[in-house]
């Protein structure tokens, strides 16, 4: 996997969530794929002895976003905007026999609603294979800087 495609393809998946494009942003996702935010942010090793602000697998994920798209849903009154401002990714690690990679991406996220405003910083740290010929998301993991202060309640996918 050549870094340019994969770089692309990062910037591919926010513009997704920025545009509301869920359902093709979650085809992004490998059958096993996983959408983590750590509670403890990039201090949190696993997500098993530890509480999480959110672990999805893609049943989860397509749960949430049935609820967003739903016209019925209270939260989405107004609806929800963001919109994601990524520096350039880099390469952690690759393994080119396996078809897999692992990306480092520092990012700023804005999350709108009404007048109501979020603005959260981190990295992400997507885990990368190819299947089927394609580039998909085994894990994208999201660790936010200010874990250690009360959050407001996030509505999309930072």
């Amino acid at each position: 996997m050549d870094e340019r495609h994969l770089f692309e393809f990062i910037a591919h998946e926010a513009r997704l969530l920025d545009e509301r494009r869920w359902d093709e942003w979650l085809a992004l996702f490998s059958d096993d794929g996983r959408y983590w935010v750590p509670l403890a942010g990039a201090a949190q090793a696993d997500r098993d002895t530890h509480n999480s602000l959110a672990d999805e697998d893609r049943l989860l994920l397509s749960l949430r976003i049935e609820r967003l798209k739903n016209p019925r849903a209270h939260s989405e009154h107004p609806p929800t905007r963001c919109q994601h401002v990524l520096q350039p990714p880099s390469m952690l690690r690759q393994d080119p026999d396996a078809g897999a990679c692992e990306l480092h991406t520092p990012f700023i996220y804005f999350e709108l609603r009404g007048e109501r405003k979020i603005v959260l910083a981190g990295s992400y740290r997507h885990h990368l294979v190819r299947a089927a010929g394609q580039i998909r998301i085994r894990l994208k993991r999201v660790d936010l800087l200010d874990v250690g202060s009360a959050l407001p309640a996030i509505q999309l996918f930072p």
